[in-house]
């Protein structure tokens, strides 16, 4: 998803998961890597990290706070 699809959708399923679940966002937008964690900062929820999703795709966790 090329920015800023990859924070819409985050903010869009952050509803999905109950309050302390994680939700992972993949993306191979470079840009995800700042606004992931700007967004959970702006938003108050935390981020967790990033790892690598099964595909070898960039994925951003995070664990909603609120």
């Amino acid at each position: 998803m090329p920015c800023p699809m990859p924070v819409i959708e985050l903010a869009r399923h952050l509803g999905d998961v109950e309050v302390g679940e994680l939700l992972a966002v993949v993306a191979r937008d470079p840009a995800a890597a700042v606004d992931v964690p700007a967004w959970c900062r702006m938003k108050s929820q935390d981020y967790v990290g990033a790892d690598t999703a099964d595909d070898g795709a960039p994925r951003y966790v995070i664990r909603r706070l609120t």
